[in-house]
């Protein structure tokens, strides 16, 4: 056995059981540090400071919705431009066919106009007659 009473350099062992307990209930502290909560006025800085960033972002985002916009109906016109300039050629050579004097005199022929010397006439009824110019 242990020597209990006398000297504190002679301790007694400590039972298995008693160990575990003494372990068990080991008490750990933590340190908690709180914050000062933000001044009220250093808030609104903050929340006036991310509502003019967004109004920021609004607007840039919007005109680039408009740029692209304005892209797209360039592209549009530009497209409907090479169509119309398209059938334009074609419309040109359909009138360069057209207005050949050969062409004009071929169609007159088959309409049942008579050419004379310098004009050429039709005759509608009897006694009315229709008289074009050659130049």
């Amino acid at each position: 056995m242990a020597y209990m009473h006398g000297n504190l350099a002679v301790q007694p062992k400590k039972r298995p059981e008693e160990q575990q307990q003494q372990q068990r209930y080991k008490e750990t502290r933590h340190v908690v540090v709180r914050r000062k909560s933000l001044p009220v006025q250093e808030k609104m800085l903050y929340l006036l400071t991310i509502v003019a960033c967004v109004i920021v972002a609004c607007i840039v985002i919007f005109r680039y919705a408009e740029v692209y916009q304005t892209n797209l109906k360039v592209q549009q016109m530009t497209r409907e431009y090479e169509t119309m300039n398209v059938e334009i050629r074609e419309m040109q050579r359909k009138v360069e066919q057209l207005s050949s004097p050969e062409l004009i005199r071929k169609k007159a022929m088959e309409l049942g106009m008579v050419q004379s010397d310098q004009r050429i006439s039709l005759q509608v009824g009897e006694t009315a007659s229709r008289v074009a110019f050659r130049e």
